[in-house]
């Protein structure tokens, strides 16, 4: 058995992101950054007004001075003259300010009396003014390339004058759900069977990290069958199988895609729940053979799928986002295999995450999955802890999962 990192490591190494393609803005968000983005514009593109008011001169805005306001220039309209000596100009929030103007006299510090206006307080020069290119300038890179688009960067591309933007493809994963005992929800159900929820629960991941899932047919405990089914495979970047991965003997993914030209790095990790899990080639494809207990086929997917399907996008290789949370009950020693316990998540007054993990930790208990807040990890040979060490985990909301 290997242990998890050095399994993720090799995952990661064996992917290489999706091509690169254009796609409106619109559809951007979510997606990872090909290249860089870089502003076509400057922004703003002339000095404007931060506030409502009039633009001056500042050596004429001394406190009880009165000036000729000369005209007014909403924003969109800019005003064609130089502002002189003892003039000003009605400007409002995005107006350009004139030539000649070097402060902002603000609508609520003047008094307006016909064609002139009262300095009520006096004005500062250059206060209120935004300069061109203060947020950006033409050339300035908005956002790098491999970076997950979020709606912060949809809208900076925006400002930069960018209706297409490029980005890798989301990668397709196609989910094979092997086993004679299981059927899809609202199917008949085998005697002796279970529903399988792992066709479902694998296709929201994948959708939750930006991937496009491929949902094949259940493929039942038949070596052909299993290998006609991973054909549906082909034309995706990764596969992704449940069940049949252990030795038992019907436990069949690698006898029948062997038939079909699997190469195994490697099929066991020193990890609870989870240690039968396969990674391999089955041709060109990427393959993860997860085990086909729901807990556990969710568990590896969380920490071997969702960083497969960061590289896919075009993210570089990392583990899912550990972080530190107290212990709100203390935990055993553990044994040789790294542990992934299920916890829930409350916080301390000053805000610090306090993670209890369930009594049972029962890898077929699926419905204390859904009830976690956090994975609470466990290196081989932990110690015991007690209640209030910090203990690391992952975060499942950090995932979107």
């Amino acid at each position: 058995m290997i242990s998890v990192d050095e399994a993720r490591a090799r995952i990661l190494a064996d992917l290489t992101a999706t091509a690169a393609e254009l796609v409106p803005l619109a559809q951007a968000w979510g997606r990872v950054s090909a290249a860089a983005v870089a502003a076509r514009l400057t922004q703003p593109p002339h000095d404007v007004s931060a506030m409502d008011g009039y633009a001056l001169r500042a050596a004429d805005g001394g406190l009880g001075a009165e000036l000729e306001v000369v005209g007014s220039a909403p924003a969109g309209h800019p005003w064609a003259g130089t502002i002189g000596p003892g003039q000003a100009l009605r400007l409002f929030t995005g107006s350009v300010v004139p030539d000649g103007a070097d402060a902002i006299l603000l609508q609520e510090d003047a008094t307006r009396t016909g064609a002139r206006v009262r300095v009520d307080e006096a004005v500062v020069g250059g206060r209120h003014i935004r300069r061109a290119g203060q947020d950006f300038a033409v050339g300035d890179v908005l956002v790098p390339a491999g970076k997950r688009l979020n709606a912060r960067d949809i809208g900076l591309m925006a400002a930069g004058n960018h209706p297409w933007v490029g980005v890798h493809r989301a990668p397709r994963v196609a989910i094979l759900a092997t086993g004679d005992e299981i059927a899809l929800p609202g199917e008949p159900i085998p005697a002796g069977g279970i529903v399988s929820s792992n066709s479902h629960a694998l296709a929201a991941l994948v959708r939750a990290c930006g991937g496009d899932a491929v949902v094949l047919p259940i493929a039942p405990d038949d070596r052909a069958a299993i290998a006609a089914a991973a054909d549906g495979a082909r034309s995706c970047d990764i596969l992704v199988t449940t069940g049949g991965a252990s030795v038992g003997e019907h436990d069949l993914i690698q006898d029948a895609l062997g038939e079909r030209g699997l190469v195994v790095d490697f099929w066991k990790i020193a990890m609870r729940p989870g240690k039968p899990l396969i990674h391999g080639r089955l041709g060109s494809v990427p393959l993860l053979g997860l085990p086909g207990n729901p807990v556990s086929s969710l568990i590896t997917a969380i920490l071997f799928l969702v960083p497969a399907l960061g590289v896919l996008s075009g993210l570089p290789p990392a583990p899912p986002p550990v972080s530190l949370a107290r212990l709100g009950a203390g935990l055993a020693a553990n044994d040789q295999r790294a542990d992934h316990l299920r916890a829930r998540m409350t916080f301390d007054a000053d805000g610090t995450p306090v993670v209890s993990a369930f009594g049972r930790q029962d890898s077929a208990m699926l419905r204390l999955l859904a009830e976690s807040d956090a994975l609470i990890l466990r290196p081989p040979h932990a110690p015991a802890a007690l209640a209030g060490e910090m203990v690391p985990v992952i975060r499942l909301d950090t995932l979107g999962l």
